[in-house]
């Protein structure tokens, strides 16, 4: 089933209208590897198992055994790892039995399992942190993780997004020039988002000034955003951002911000956050972040004291005026 499913990897399918990333196979690969490699109790893998003899009581059985390893002597918990395996067990299954109808067994044990996620929040910076990290990046050489933070800050981008997506004609080019295209990785759709209000006047005026500037510097095209100094791109082997991660842990620690700050923090997670507070509408927000739910945009939205305080000061406003209408 696994060897079939890989093979749809390179194709596009109903769903999809690209093949997939190296980083999707990575995580389907990891997955397969932790259910095929499950030893049984007779000696055998489970990956040598035919499926028709796979059930839900089994799969939900696997599932506990697999939540957690042993560490030192320690039981740890590895819910989103696992729970990512499930996923890739029940995305084959469904698609390989809807490619061989008749020959596969159509119920899927890996359906409705009821997966929970953890709950460790991704941390998210507050406009301070990315104006401080970006402040250091650029003091210390790095002025393209330091434009790249304010992309992922202003348009609600992943990292793959910024720095594996993002080509020079994706920015105003002739045929829009107030307008950049912003690609949703996950899917390989994007739309196009204005750069100018109606009266025409810069919706983003730091970014653009930035972006103008590296734009003259690529008068071939290519990536927007390669590593300064050697114009490598930012991605190693198989679209890794390991250096991206590297270096800006680096300036987070040199800049006296929160060690558990992260390059995602002053991107999709603390923009998506400040545009919630700042009044956006659940619209408005999965537009420009586009999430296809509300589910999968709720993981990007943090607690945060200045929405909660403003909102209950709208509460407080209204029943001044109610009681000065009495």
């Amino acid at each position: 089933m696994f060897h079939l499913y890989r093979q749809t990897w390179s194709q596009p399918t109903a769903k999809r209208l690209q093949p997939l990333s190296p980083g999707q196979c990575r995580v389907h690969e990891t997955g397969i590897k932790m259910i095929c490699e499950y030893i049984l109790q007779d000696g055998r893998r489970l990956g040598v198992r035919r499926v028709s003899s796979i059930d839900t009581a089994f799969v939900d059985d696997l599932f506990a055994k697999l939540l957690f390893k042993d560490v030192n002597g320690k039981k740890v918990e590895r819910r989103t790892t696992v729970n990512h395996a499930m996923k890739t067990a029940r995305s084959a299954w469904n698609t390989i039995s809807r490619a061989h109808p008749g020959v596969f067994p159509p119920k899927n044990p890996f359906e409705r399992m009821g997966l929970q996620s953890t709950s460790r929040e991704t941390p998210h910076a507050t406009f301070a942190e990315l104006a401080a990290f970006r402040a250091k990046a650029i003091e210390m050489g790095h002025p393209s993780l330091a434009t790249g933070a304010l992309i992922g800050w202003e348009l609600l981008q992943r990292e793959a997004h910024i720095f594996i997506r993002f080509m020079v004609d994706h920015y105003r080019p002739p045929s829009r020039p107030d307008h950049v295209y912003v690609i949703n990785y996950k899917t390989s759709t994007g739309s196009w988002e204005p750069l100018l209000n109606a009266k025409g006047a810069p919706l983003y005026p730091v970014l653009m000034a930035e972006l103008d500037a590296i734009k003259q510097l690529r008068p071939t095209g290519g990536l927007m955003l390669r590593r300064d100094g050697s114009s490598q791109p930012w991605f190693g082997k198989g679209e890794m951002l390991t250096q991206v991660q590297r270096i800006t842990k680096k300036i987070i620690l040199a800049a006296g911000l929160r060690p558990e700050l992260t390059f995602t923090s002053f991107g999709r997670h603390g923009g998506t956050t400040e545009a919630s507070a700042s009044g956006l509408t659940e619209t408005q927000l999965m537009q420009k972040g586009q999430w296809s739910s509300t589910a999968a945009m709720a993981h990007y939205l943090h607690d945060d004291d200045e929405a909660k305080q403003d909102a209950q000061m709208k509460r407080i406003k209204r029943r001044v005026r109610q009681a000065k209408r009495k």
